[in-house]
């Protein structure tokens, strides 16, 4: 049995488990970490590498690392400069993932993986995890910390689209989707947010002037995913004196700059629709008017009436918002008692422990950390709240 098991191998579990190691609080021996890819971070440098993400969002002082300042320490000493873009210092996705890479080998992250994906959680006296291979995990403290990303949002239409012609149309971060070379021309992306950006960028750059990009709202101009009163004080003293969950979802939604992109990525769409090789249209896709068939794939534009046949549809559109993991977390929830918000997400202590030895990171606790849950600097937050409580 072991002290520790982390479920979930992206940048929340990895930054939970690099605290926990470099913390002292526990050893590579007596850790776990268990996620359905062959290594850590795969998922995220597939997404990110799907849309060619050239500069993080986030600055360079959200990482995976516990040393707060690792991560500039190394791009100084072993990138130029121009891997650090603008006054936030943000870091290249070049420079961030060697970055994780080397901060992960030196804690040997490695021997604590284990490849698998989760059936079932129950408590035996002690944490008892069962993988869908049949494997059994055992532990003393859990910390949960899966994302959103396996369930990505598809339109209704874009449903049908998909049931008539499935190799026409994917949602950019579908599991399935490992290279954008397999796709054809003219392309169709719908969304308005930085992916959708990224992506429209990478795609005219490659076929220009066969790529149209579809939002149904004007560009939303800011710098980051929320603003950064949420990683201190500023907001999260009020957000915490809430009682009310529901006032705490309704404030996590609202402070969220949803489908947003921040100004560089925005200028660099603008100069390649002046140049042609990329077209903008505001506007969304009329449900009713979608023909399909096993050559033809049209689409009508709800305001303009303007009719589009790509040749594929490359959705950009984000993820569900609900509760991820549901189909193995509602059994733990019922057989252990667990408290959940009228949202379905769990209610947790400061200290992100739902009840005692299961802990939480990321999506699963942002009622409590806020919106800035979901990112790296959450990641760093919760992994901060996990380790300082024990």
């Amino acid at each position: 049995m072991k002290d520790w098991l982390i479920i979930g191998g992206g940048v929340q579990g990895c930054t939970v488990a690099s605290f926990l190691l470099k913390s002292g609080k526990t050893t590579v021996d007596q850790l776990s970490i268990i996620d359905p890819h062959e290594k850590p971070l795969s998922n995220w440098k597939r997404m990110t590498g799907l849309i060619e993400m050239p500069y993080l969002r986030s600055p360079f002082v959200h990482h995976i690392d516990a040393a707060p300042f690792s991560l500039h320490a190394y791009g100084k000493k072993h990138y130029e400069l121009n891997h650090f873009y603008g006054n936030y210092k943000r870091p290249s996705l070049e420079l961030f993932n060697d970055h994780c890479d080397q901060s992960l080998q030196a804690i040997k992250l490695e021997k604590c993986w284990v490849q698998g994906r989760v059936k079932g959680l129950k408590k035996e006296g002690h944490w008892v995890l069962e993988t869908e291979d049949g494997e059994r995990l055992t532990a003393q403290n859990v910390v949960i910390a899966i994302g959103v990303t396996e369930q990505p949002h598809w339109p209704d239409w874009a449903k049908e689209v998909k049931k008539a012609i499935p190799s026409r149309i994917y949602h950019i971060f579908d599991q399935e989707v490992k290279r954008t070379d397999d796709f054809s021309p003219p392309f169709l992306i719908v969304g308005g947010g930085i992916s959708a950006a990224h992506l429209a960028v990478k795609l005219s750059k490659q076929f220009p002037g066969q790529v149209t990009m579809v939002t149904r709202h004007p560009f939303r101009l800011h710098a980051f995913d929320s603003d950064p009163g949420w990683l201190g004080q500023k907001y999260l003293r009020s957000f915490d004196q809430l009682a009310c969950f529901k006032e705490r979802r309704d404030k996590i939604k609202n402070a969220r700059n949803r489908g947003s992109l921040p100004n560089d990525v925005y200028r660099n769409i603008c100069s390649l629709q002046k140049q042609g090789k990329l077209k903008i249209v505001f506007d969304e896709i009329n449900e009713s008017s979608i023909q399909t068939d096993a050559q033809t794939l049209t689409l009508e534009l709800s305001k303009s009436g303007e009719r589009l046949s790509p040749q594929t549809i490359l959705l950009a559109s984000g993820f569900e918002p609900s509760m991820p993991g549901k189909e193995w977390l509602k059994p733990l929830v019922q057989n252990e008692n667990l408290t959940c918000a009228e949202c379905g997400y769990p209610i947790v202590s400061k200290d992100l422990e739902w009840c005692p030895h299961l802990f939480v990171a990321g999506a699963l606790a942002e009622l409590v950390v806020g919106p800035a849950a979901r990112n790296i600097s959450g990641a760093r937050m919760a992994a901060e709240r996990i380790v300082s409580s024990i």
